[in-house]
């Protein structure tokens, strides 16, 4: 029995990508095992949103190859469609596998291993000409608690700093039937909070044809019946999609955690014309207003882009002074990185790297700062936490886990635990960033 190891990089979709392809392997008889370990097979799943990205991803494929030189090493995902001529000179990579052929992975090495050359459209298509879902499905992930789910992938909104239009193509949905089957499974197997995750969730439906155009509220919708589903939270959204009628509607679904991720990328208007964002600060704004009115204190989350091309500081001030007036509960920031292919690559006023450190300093710490004031809001307060892994703090052992908000809470540890919805009053905090709770009922 050959063994196979697989290593994910990148975003939520790669990673549900990467345990669909190890489900594949292991239906068509691979041993899967660390990627620490020794393998015949090591599959790097890679990404190529940013120039580190791109880096990482040839690091991880050089360090397989000299872990075992005589294993087959495979690149595969979206470093692939973007450097397909470089990967191909690459002496650590022996196969390279685009995106929308992952679920072909096991006939690929097969083929391989017999010795059988291959055509280049068996392994890399042209991704934007395709209009086909790609059918990668799970039936158990790693983690015992939460479960992604795909159902998206590619996007059409050409941003002008991003890559991920041209290494995933355009808009292609998952038929809802077939998101509804793998939920149900997940849960009859134990999972009690479903991520839905996808290239550009707010698309998701579009490319439907026939009478009905399925959207992903009629999803959710769908999915908040699911008996047993505790939790239902979503991967990004687009700000557009924030309407009082989508939000209502999401208000009165029982499974629905009060967590949205609103992209933002910048505070100040001029800056999102150049990325071309197709919304203004104010519609933003108005999206935030409309969650906080229909849920209670939600958890507000977002990305913000520092050093994008001709942006000034009085730009940049214009974005820490808005990132504050909306109150975020976690900002992932990014130092804009020049992606060949793009618009904004070939912008004039490219920003200095030392002047992106430095802003991107400021917004990591006013991130702490507005972190640490929205989780001290819960303190008083009654929540369910879904218990999910041991973490060590002060030399004592604890059992953390996430609320609805996705607020980080810990007990003292007990495996029995794991797993399972405790309610109770959050009391201290631990850490900046983890909040104890004193147990009350059990709501597993």
């Amino acid at each position: 029995m050959r063994k196979a190891a697989l290593h994910n990089l990148g975003c939520k979709v790669n990673a549900y990508e990467t345990e669909a392809m190890g489900q594949l392997l292991e239906a068509a008889g691979y041993e899967i095992v660390p990627f620490e370990d020794p393998a015949d097979v090591y599959v790097i799943n890679t990404c190529s949103v940013t120039n580190i990205a791109d880096r990482k991803s040839r690091q991880m494929l050089h360090r397989a190859k000299k872990r075992n030189p005589e294993a087959v090493v495979v690149a595969a995902g979206c470093y692939v469609q973007a450097a397909e001529e470089t990967l191909s000179k690459d002496p650590a990579v022996d196969l390279i596998i685009g995106n929308n052929k992952k679920e072909e992975l096991p006939k690929i090495l097969e083929h391989h291993f017999a010795g059988r050359d291959m055509r280049r459209e068996e392994y890399l298509i042209d991704i934007g000409k395709t209009g086909e879902y790609e059918n990668l499905r799970i039936g158990k992930i790693a983690e015992h608690t939460r479960a992604f789910i795909k159902i998206q992938d590619g996007c059409n909104q050409f941003c002008s700093y991003c890559i991920i239009p041209y290494t995933r193509g355009r808009v292609r949905s998952r038929k809802p039937q077939e998101i509804l089957e793998e939920a149900g499974l997940l849960v009859a197997r134990g999972y009690q909070e479903i991520v839905l995750t996808g290239i550009h969730l707010s698309s998701y439906g579009m490319d439907f044809c026939g009478e009905r155009k399925e959207t992903i509220l009629d999803l959710m919708t769908d999915l908040d019946r699911i008996p047993g589903l505790k939790r239902l939270r979503l991967g990004s959204l687009e700000p557009r999609i924030i309407t009082e009628d989508f939000v209502k509607t999401l208000a009165g679904l029982k499974t629905v955690c009060p967590h949205f991720h609103l992209s933002l990328q910048s505070g100040c208007d001029r800056v999102l014309r150049r990325m071309n964002r197709h919304y203004t600060t104010w519609e933003y704004e108005e999206s935030c207003r409309l969650l906080r009115t229909w849920f209670d204190d939600p958890a507000i989350t977002t990305d913000l882009i520092v050093g994008f091309p001709q942006e000034t500081e009085e730009e940049f001030s214009e974005t820490v002074d808005f990132a504050r007036k909306i109150g975020f509960y976690e900002m992932h920031i990014f130092k804009y990185s020049r992606r060949a292919g793009t618009k904004a690559a070939d912008m004039e006023g490219q920003v200095e790297e030392s002047v992106k450190g430095r802003r991107s300093d400021v917004l990591l710490n006013l991130e702490s700062e507005l972190s640490r004031e929205y989780r001290r809001r819960f303190l008083g307060q009654v929540k369910e936490v879904l218990m999910e892994e041991k973490t060590v703090i002060d030399g004592v052992e604890y059992l953390v886990g996430h609320t609805r908000e996705y607020v980080k809470a810990a007990v003292l540890w007990d495996e029995k635990k794991r797993g399972r919805m405790l309610a109770g009053v959050l009391t201290d905090m631990l850490t900046d960033e983890v909040l104890f709770l004193e147990e009350g009922p059990d709501c597993s």
